[in-house]
């Protein structure tokens, strides 16, 4: 049994999505990778041409479970825009989504074709929330402005590291939903 038979192409993918999640793209190393998947490299290039193909595909398998997938979900459990937008939320927050989609980010400083990316899908996410927030306001500023800030505090809170006196984050967070809420 060959190594492309034990070690699936997704195995691949998620191998270099954690690589990249925990050390950016510098850390997704063929070499790395087959270590940490207990298999040889020549198993890699039975699904990828080269490194590249395979950072492309890992960038794909992003926005396919980070937009397409979750919001499909959202929108398979339905449910009025406020409970919908809690969710969403609530998926993006996964920590393994999450993790990865801060590393794009951080990626994306670095490289045009990543940040164009990156903008594509940013853009896609702000259109859905667009979508949800005109279910509660009619004002476009205020749906536009309400959907920045709702953005921003998701991705925001992890780059933070102020305290917030006698609350926790977790408290300050809750009410800053609240407060876009009303």
């Amino acid at each position: 049994m060959g190594a492309e038979t034990r070690t699936p192409r997704s195995k691949w993918i998620e191998a270099g999505l954690q690589a990249l999640a925990n050390g950016g793209p510098d850390a997704v190393r063929i070499e790395a990778l087959a270590k940490s998947l207990g298999v040889t490299k020549g198993g890699f290039y039975g699904f990828f041409a080269d490194r590249n193909t395979l950072l492309e595909e890992m960038l794909d398998t992003w926005e396919r479970e980070s937009v397409d997938d979750l919001l499909a979900r959202v929108e398979r459990e339905g449910g009025d825009p406020e409970g919908k937008m809690a969710k969403a939320g609530a998926l993006a927050s996964d920590e393994r989504l999450l993790a990865i989609d801060l590393a794009v980010r951080d990626w994306a400083r670095r490289d045009r074709v990543v940040a164009d990316r990156l903008r594509r899908v940013d853009n896609r996410r702000m259109d859905y929330l667009r979508s949800l927030f005109r279910g509660l306001y009619t004002d476009e500023g205020e749906v536009e402005a309400r959907c920045m800030l709702a953005f921003s505090l998701l991705i925001g809170n992890h780059f933070l590291a102020a305290d917030h006196g006698t609350r926790t984050r977790e408290e300050v967070y809750a009410l800053a939903v609240k407060l876009l809420r009303t």
